[in-house]
């Protein structure tokens, strides 16, 4: 199921990108944009991830340079029965979490220096479950490659404004026709995201739980990330919104409400759906550190 998503969603953006170049220059734009996407999906691909790993500045850690973080990742894989993950830290104060990588083999997960901070180890437990459950589910394919065209359908749309008014061209639209070229082929492209995006976190949130064994914690960690991510500005992610899909928790401010331009579910019924599936005896998680 998942291969037959990711080749419409690959479809999906392609035609979106030829559209886009029809609509700029005519039949020449959509022929070099059909060869444009084509060589971008192939890109994005092989090397989604790893952009998306380089644009956060995230630094590969191990069983040396820190222990404690990499053995509870380890212990988690191995629960999960999945492959050992690629272990990454993001120097950033907000905390949060994603996963990427185009299979269980070539996985990895990253943490911000701010997530560990304010989580206590079962918290912090049931976060990195959760993204483990995203490579378990492949996930993390769709979501990297669907980032990086999302970025690029959205920077096509912005050259409307350079040749929307060249009258040598076949662009027929005008001038509220280009406007309208900006603005909702990086809408359709951001819906894309949303609709894959909200429907995966619910189940990485269940496959997260089992993971652990702690909804409960990881229900705790969810309330711990809303609050803090609230107040706190991540630059990266204001700078290149196509990959606020891929985080646990929104890093763009001032998105709460679960509606169609949110690119999580609310974080209230997340956490409601985990503590009913810890049941009425669930306990507060233990400390971390």
């Amino acid at each position: 199921m998942n291969t037959l998503r990711v080749t419409m969603l690959l479809a999906g953006m392609t035609a979106l990108f030829m559209g886009v170049g029809y609509l700029l220059a005519g039949q020449t734009g959509m022929v070099i944009a059909l060869l444009v996407a084509g060589g971008m999906n192939a890109f994005a691909y092989w090397n989604s991830a790893d952009m998306v790993l380089k644009m956060y500045k995230a630094r590969q850690v191990d069983q040396t340079s820190a222990p404690a973080f990499y053995n509870l990742v380890a212990d988690l894989a191995r629960r999960a029965e999945l492959p050992m993950p690629k272990v990454y830290v993001i120097e950033s104060d907000q905390p949060n979490a994603f996963a990427t990588g185009r299979s269980p083999d070539h996985a990895a997960v990253a943490a911000t220096t701010g997530l560990m901070r304010i989580l206590n180890e079962d918290e912090l437990r049931g976060v990195m479950a959760h993204e483990l459950a995203h490579v378990k589910h492949r996930d993390t394919l769709t979501m990297t490659v669907t980032a990086t065209l999302a970025g690029a359908i959205s920077m096509l749309a912005n050259f409307a404004l350079f040749f929307g008014g060249n009258r040598d061209n076949e662009n027929q639209m005008g001038i509220v026709g280009t406007l309208a070229l900006m603005i909702l082929a990086p809408m359709a492209a951001m819906l894309v995201q949303m609709f894959i995006s909200r429907s995966n976190e619910y189940a990485a949130d269940k496959g997260g739980a089992e993971i652990s064994g702690k909804p409960e914690a990881l229900a705790s960690a969810l309330k711990k990330l809303e609050e803090t991510a609230r107040r706190t500005l991540n630059p990266v992610a204001e700078s290149n919104p196509a990959t606020a899909h891929l985080f646990i928790i929104n890093p763009l401010n001032g998105q709460k409400m679960d509606n169609l331009f949110s690119t999580h579910p609310n974080t209230t019924n997340r956490i409601n759906a985990l503590m009913q599936m810890a049941g009425p005896t669930a306990k507060p998680a233990g400390p971390w550190g």
